[in-house]
């Protein structure tokens, strides 16, 4: 069993940052990809960064020299450092995890098995 749990967001002013940590609390390591994912009201949620099992990181173009995602397979915990946040980074953030590596596009809803229940991140200007 995988609990995906996430933690660390927050309000901040732009250019700010904050740190996302997703643990899992489950009986059932994670072996394959993880990835962070984020919503806003009225938009479809969309993939923010990827990290797959032999660590290639992947990132969308609107975060790139921004957000860094890393993981720590000791404590099978993710995280997602976020710096100089603008306003279009505010969304609900939601980790995610798959059993495999990447088939696809890293960014395919599909290619993940589990998910968290997702952190609020604002970021007011």
């Amino acid at each position: 069993e995988v609990q995906l749990v996430e933690s660390g967001g927050g309000s901040v002013q732009a250019g700010g940052s904050l740190r996302l940590s997703c643990a899992n609390s489950g009986s059932t390591a994670i072996s394959g990809c993880m990835g962070w994912f984020r919503q806003a009201p009225g938009k479809e949620r969309e993939g923010v960064a990827g990290i797959d099992y032999d660590g290639s990181t992947y990132y969308a173009d609107s975060v790139k020299g921004r957000f860094a995602i890393s993981k720590d397979d000791a404590n099978n915990v993710l995280y997602l450092q976020m710096n100089n946040l603008e306003p279009e980074d505010s969304a609900m953030y939601y980790c995610a995890a798959g059993m495999g590596g990447y088939g696809g596009t890293w960014s395919g809803i599909y290619e993940y098995n589990y998910w968290g229940q997702g952190t609020q991140v604002t970021v007011s200007s």
